[in-house]
């Protein structure tokens, strides 16, 4: 098995960006985000006791990321129920990957918000 792919400051720069729920519109439960690893990756895999490389990580906030994982245990009926794609989450861990932005340079309106 090979080795999971790791990204501190990826993970790090992830958790400075907005909730991408909250940003969406919904009500802003927290100011504090947390870096969400997603259950179903769009790269790699998942398994028990196993988390999905750093390349699929998430922006939640506190109360999102509570609820996504009480609430649904799913994150395709957790995103579809704020009336967004089932892939919602795959397709912004790819994107933010993928572009490499660094902090300094993101805006709101990189957001699809």
């Amino acid at each position: 098995m090979s080795k999971r792919f790791q990204d501190k400051k990826h993970l790090e720069w992830v958790s400075t960006l907005p909730c991408l729920i909250c940003k969406a519109g919904y009500y802003s439960h927290s100011k504090e985000v947390q870096a969400h690893h997603l259950m179903k990756p769009y790269d790699g895999f998942r398994g028990m006791g196993l988390k999905a490389n750093d390349r699929n990580a998430i922006p939640l906030c506190y109360m999102h990321h509570a609820q996504l994982h009480t609430k649904f245990g799913d994150e395709f009926q957790f995103f579809a129920s704020f009336g967004l794609p089932n892939t919602f989450g795959q397709e912004w861990a790819k994107k933010l990957y993928e572009q490499k932005i660094t902090q300094n340079n993101i805006e709101d309106n990189d957001l699809p918000f």
